[in-house]
């Protein structure tokens, strides 16, 4: 059957494998990240944390009745949303340390370029759905994130583990989402929500 594969198919089943990867690596380097900001931060890796304002949950009711676009464009928002809360967390963290700790800098960094890379990566996936792909300005006057208030030191710690807690849990769920994505079709293309169903 791999022979009647349109190349289509197969450009996208190529795309999700190549997602999977990333989404698993970038896991991989939060958790490894999280880690380190904990203890660089003096926090108990335990420590509860509120919803985060502005940070996307990762759970989603009805997970297998989405469509694959739909898994897509809430991908590519939570990842926007978590460029710009990395980007803030690691501004935040040059005002705190200065050099003192240029490692959790470089990794912040380097999970931000991973974030930065991986939604790019959903915005090919999107084309080739021959999807509509929001722009930034507009999902941020739609339901981005208002500018996050200033808070005092400790909150800003708080809220960096909450990000990073929630972004592992994202690069799980795309995982999930890209697997689903990656299932052939069944010729009858038209139904969407069938397709998904595992």
């Amino acid at each position: 059957m791999a022979a009647a594969e349109s190349p289509s198919a197969a450009l996208r089943r190529d795309l999700c494998s190549r997602g999977i990867r990333l989404a698993g690596k970038m896991r991989a380097d939060v958790v490894d990240l999280l880690d380190a900001y904990v203890e660089q931060q003096g926090l108990d890796a335990s420590a509860s944390v509120a919803a985060v304002e502005g940070v996307p949950l990762a759970a989603v009711e009805r997970w297998d009745e989405q469509t694959g676009t739909q898994r897509l464009l809430e991908n590519l928002a939570a990842y926007r949303a978590f460029r710009a809360l990395l980007a803030q967390m690691l501004e935040e963290q040059r005002e705190q340390l200065g050099e003192a700790d240029a490692g959790l800098g470089r990794a912040l960094a380097a999970v931000l370029l991973q974030v930065s890379a991986f939604a790019y990566h959903l915005e090919e996936l999107l084309r080739l759905e021959s999807r509509e792909i929001p722009g930034e300005e507009e999902e941020e006057e739609e339901d981005g994130p208002p500018p996050l208030p200033r808070l005092s030191l400790f909150e800003q710690k708080l809220r960096g583990l909450g990000v990073l807690r929630e972004l592992a849990q994202w690069a799980v769920r795309s995982v999930r989402d890209l697997r689903q994505l990656a299932k052939p079709s069944p010729a009858a293309s038209t139904a969407p929500g069938l397709a998904e169903s595992p």
